[in-house]
């Protein structure tokens, strides 16, 4: 039978567990906290060439010793000299694990391995990847689970765990239903964790602007939806403020089955993709934060996020310390 959960009971839960009450404030003196953050490498990456989540899967092979094309996740083409420059970064700021897209692993192989680079700059854990199925043609579906497997098993050598899945393959516009589409995008997402898990990763849906599951609403009914013993929650928090959702409430709501996070803060601004720094937008992060702490331990982990844009005010590194003072002065430490 299927671990259907819907809201009264995620909220039973919490009032058995972690508790719905408003949580006390933080002392003035914060203490340390229990929970490893990372850094996903979106902010390192050009979109400006077209690629980007959701993208077809790639048709042709990776060049030997260059740019390999995107595969189901999308993202740039993967350019191991950028990949070096992220990992070096990432790891010299003490970030405790990465995020890259599903693409990456499978195209540095065999001539650059990822894990010779991860391994090279303090062995810096990958903890994730971003590969998503075909959730607007169930047709393509198969495919998608292929590639996504082929990745997932390939980023899995390095020591990933988590895959996280946009509700990919149709785009919003106005004439976009969710209803239309929500069994598909239910199945899709069931069938393609179930993949996940027989290799023995960790899915997570991960709702994205722009994609199919963007909404309040359409995260609700699809968590509702789907089979949660064998898909997880990996929320975008400034994706939900974008959204127009509250992401405390829904972080707190689903609190028992989020094992993954990005932590991004959104101010409606013209940089960034209408996101900015930690600490200097409108989402409550410290909210947040206190609820993951109060869960504990995650299968994966909350990785800070900062989707580049055209003319970026900052470089990556730049708005990575940012982030990472931020998270100090809230009593998270960082790897030496």
């Amino acid at each position: 039978m299927k671990a259907m959960v819907d809201r009264r009971t995620f909220s039973k839960t919490l009032a058995c567990g972690v508790g719905t009450a408003a949580l006390p404030e933080m002392p003035a003196q914060m203490p340390a906290r229990k929970l490893h953050i990372g850094h996903t490498s979106i902010t390192w990456l050009d979109f400006s060439g077209g690629g980007r989540r959701g993208a077809a899967p790639a048709k042709t092979a990776p060049p030997a010793g260059g740019r390999a094309n995107a595969g189901v996740a999308g993202g740039p083409a993967v350019d191991p000299a950028l990949v070096e420059t992220i990992i070096r970064d990432v790891s010299g700021l003490g970030f405790w694990g990465l995020e890259v897209f599903g693409n990456v692993a499978p195209a540095l192989e065999p001539d650059i391995t990822l894990g010779r680079l991860l391994q090279k700059y303090n062995n810096l854990p990958l903890i994730s990847i971003v590969a998503s199925p075909e959730c607007a043609n169930p047709a393509g579906l198969k495919e998608s689970i292929r590639i996504m497997a082929e990745q997932a098993a390939a980023a899995k050598k390095y020591g990933a765990r988590i895959v996280l899945m946009n509700a990919s393959g149709g785009r919003r516009d106005a004439s976009y239903n969710f209803q239309e589409h929500k069994a598909n995008i239910a199945n899709a997402l069931n069938e393609a964790s179930k993949a996940m898990a027989d290799l023995g990763m960790q899915a997570v849906l991960h709702q994205h602007t722009g994609t199919m599951v963007e909404t309040r609403d359409e995260v609700y009914a699809i968590m509702d939806a789907v089979d949660t013993r064998v898909m997880k929650a990996g929320f975008d928090v400034g994706q939900l403020s974008k959204g127009g959702a509250d992401p405390v409430q829904i972080v707190k709501d689903f609190l028992p089955v989020v094992e993954h996070l990005h932590l991004k803060d959104w101010d409606g601004g013209p940089n960034w993709a209408q996101y900015c720094p930690l600490g200097r937008g409108k989402v409550d992060l410290k909210a947040i934060l206190d609820l993951m702490e109060k869960k504990g331990t995650l299968k994966g982990m909350v990785m800070v996020e900062l989707d580049p844009s055209p003319g970026m005010p900052l470089p990556a590194l730049e708005t990575a310390k940012i982030a990472k003072a931020y998270l100090q002065k809230l009593g998270y430490t960082f790897r030496a």
